[in-house]
């Protein structure tokens, strides 16, 4: 058995606790926890105790630290660029980030210039990009990005802490923001941070099916309570939908279905926090056959940092290109400034 790749992760919040360290203790055989960082001092003490790593409150001292050849960046989205770029320049083995890789495109192209510089991998955790059943059908995304005239993403879920405790005791969750009374500009910001939040999980995948995504045309963005979002686009003759809603309920579901006059793809996946296998992808084509692709042992969440491994022992086969993340980001950042401002139009007319 060769030795443990060594993980410093900076940030020890829910996504820390519920996902991260749960995941990577089922790959026990091929990573480990060096140091956890916090703000948060009692936070980052308890959580490194879960993984038998040392705690700090210091994102230097954990960059600097020559144990740790891997850091993994899982605080709020503004800090993203960065904490990547420092990660990089400490010379780090490989850098993981969180989704959204960045805030801005001008941040986005920063952490490219870097990486290049340095050579220093980066893996975004967009896990279903990484999701066996997802990777099952590429041929028949290939397919679909010529042929498709219709891209459906729908996301309902309860709110996060229904899943985040199923999956642990969870420490010093942050309060939800109050958002009070709010004029149209305020809406349309909160419509923004909806598609940033919670559509940039798909965003890359519905990507693969529009011809031209700095082109996309939002025709109609609805935010919707208590959080979510309905929104349609036009590409090329193609039609886009993204729904998104989180609020007080049970049934969950998050599904994206591709459609063309052959075939139609229609995906399934499991919840944010849920570690429960992976995405189940059914293929229906026109003369009525249909294939069903899963569900595999592992979901995303595994196969990101099973990809993170895959690089470090030499193999980049799965690796995203560095311009395939800006691209992605590009495409989400699209969506949300052009729904902020059909948002805002629509609300002050």
């Amino acid at each position: 058995m060769s030795d443990p790749i060594w993980l410093g992760i900076v940030g020890a919040g829910p996504a820390t606790q519920a996902i991260h360290i749960p995941t990577l203790a089922r790959l026990g055989d091929r990573f480990a926890v060096a140091v956890v960082m916090d703000i948060d001092a009692a936070v980052a003490k308890s959580v490194a105790a879960r993984a038998g790593a040392r705690a700090t409150t210091d994102f230097d001292d954990l960059i600097q630290d020559p144990a740790v050849e891997v850091v993994a960046i899982c605080t709020p989205p503004s800090l993203h660029a960065e904490q990547v770029i420092a990660a990089m320049e400490a010379g780090k083995r490989a850098v993981f980030c969180e989704k959204p890789l960045a805030t801005t495109l001008e941040e986005a192209n920063r952490i490219v210039e870097v990486a290049e510089r340095t050579g220093v991998p980066l893996v975004v955790g967009a896990m279903h990009a990484f999701d066996p059943g997802w990777l099952a059908v590429q041929t028949e995304v290939e397919e679909l990005a010529q042929t498709a005239h219709t891209v459906r993403s729908s996301i309902v879920l309860p709110f996060n802490d229904r899943f985040e405790d199923l999956a642990t005791e969870i420490l010093s969750r942050p309060a939800p923001p109050a958002f009070g009374e709010m004029d149209a500009e305020a809406r349309a910001g909160l419509l923004s941070m909806a598609v940033l939040g919670l559509a940039v999980h798909d965003l890359p995948l519905v990507r693969r099916f529009v011809p031209s995504p700095e082109k996309i045309d939002v025709t109609s963005a609805k935010l919707l309570s208590p959080f979510g979002y309905a929104i349609s686009g036009q590409d090329s003759g193609r039609t886009i939908d993204i729904f998104g809603l989180i609020n007080a309920q049970w049934d969950a579901h998050w599904t994206l279905e591709v459609i063309s006059d052959d075939i139609v793809l229609h995906v399934d996946f499991t919840p944010s926090f849920v570690h429960a296998g992976s995405a189940t992808a059914t293929v229906i084509r026109a003369d009525g056959t249909r294939a069903v692709h899963g569900p595999f042992g592992h979901n995303g969440y595994e196969s990101e940092w099973r990809v993170i491994g895959e690089i470090l022992d030499g193999d980049a086969s799965h690796a995203p290109a560095l311009q395939s993340l800006v691209d992605d980001l590009t495409f989400v950042v699209t969506i949300a400034d052009r729904s902020f401002a059909l948002f805002r139009k629509d609300a002050r007319s």
